[in-house]
């Protein structure tokens, strides 16, 4: 059976992971249907640059870059070594997409390295976000902006989490996290532009979450996320990765990579705690973030 390369580029296209070839010096020749649809960088966009160039970025869940010397791919096409890792990907929509990659050596007749192929999937969870949106929508229960569930959800949500605290003693705790500077930001880039990073922050800490914790949009650019089963050092590990994930996300705007950070007040629920303590607990810790310098989390 003899293919040619149109075969072979439909058949890559067919992939439900995302691939992508590069050269020697990283500069990528080739980009499939599944790429696109993961990364949202269009082949246009990115073939003939390489991958650190505002376009995929990976990083590490403690938020390093690995484009400055712990890039499984390179690592890959320096030893012919192949590898994998589960890293967090920039889309072009600016938030952070955890995603399970495979790289290996492309070689050429004689064993040389002549570049690397990765294959990369999403493991955000998807389809369980996708069924968790269209329940929402469907009972008036979703922000319109962020796609993220509203107050009035978040508020029906934590009472759910006391009941099941009082009966089954499973704990619960609280990230009260708030977008610092945020009214500087808007009236630097107006508030179209404002939007655009409302979103990416939303969906940087949706799409990291486990299955089984909720995130919200409280108000303006503050969020919860109610996080069960959780002690406080486990909140604190969960809030801290959330964190870094947005402080390591972007939006690109001609050439200005726009950045925003965010500070945490995080508690775990208490035997004599009500909706009205526990919120406020975890906004009083929040300033405490503020007031400590920001881009920081507060356990209390």
């Amino acid at each position: 059976m003899n293919l040619d390369k149109n075969s072979y580029s439909r058949i890559l296209d067919d992939l439900q992971e995302g691939l992508y070839l590069v050269d020697r010096d990283r500069v990528i020749q080739y980009w499939n249907k599944a790429a696109e649809r993961i990364s949202g960088f269009t082949a246009d966009e990115v073939v003939g640059k390489t991958c650190s160039e505002n376009i995929l970025t990976h990083v590490d869940g403690e938020g390093r870059s690995l484009c400055l010397g712990a890039c499984p791919l390179a690592k890959s096409i320096s030893d012919g070594e192949a590898r994998e890792a589960e890293v967090f990907l920039h889309h072009k929509e600016g938030h952070r997409v955890p995603v399970s990659v495979r790289v290996s050596p492309l070689k050429d007749t004689d064993g040389k390295v002549i570049g690397g192929v990765e294959l990369f999937s999403d493991i955000s969870s998807e389809k369980a976000i996708e069924l968790r949106l269209k329940e929402l929508e469907d009972l008036a229960l979703l922000d319109n902006l962020t796609r993220l569930a509203n107050r009035h959800y978040l508020e029906k949500e934590l009472m759910v989490r006391f009941e099941e605290h009082k009966r089954m003693g499973i704990p619960f705790g609280v990230l009260f996290m708030d977008i610092d500077h945020f009214k500087k930001f808007n009236d630097t880039y107006g508030h179209d532009v404002g939007d655009l990073v409302l979103k990416f922050v939303a969906n940087t800490l949706n799409k990291n979450l486990r299955p089984f914790d909720v995130m919200g949009r409280w108000g303006g650019e503050e969020f919860i996320g109610i996080m069960r089963n959780v002690t406080g050092q486990t909140l604190e590990q969960l809030g801290d990765r959330l964190r870094v994930l947005v402080d390591d996300s972007y939006l690109m705007r001609q050439d200005d990579k726009l950045k925003v950070t965010i500070s945490i007040g995080a508690t775990v629920t208490r035997s004599d705690d009500t909706l009205e303590s526990l919120i406020k607990r975890a906004d009083t810790l929040l300033y405490k973030s503020k007031a400590a310098g920001r881009n920081r989390l507060t356990l209390g």
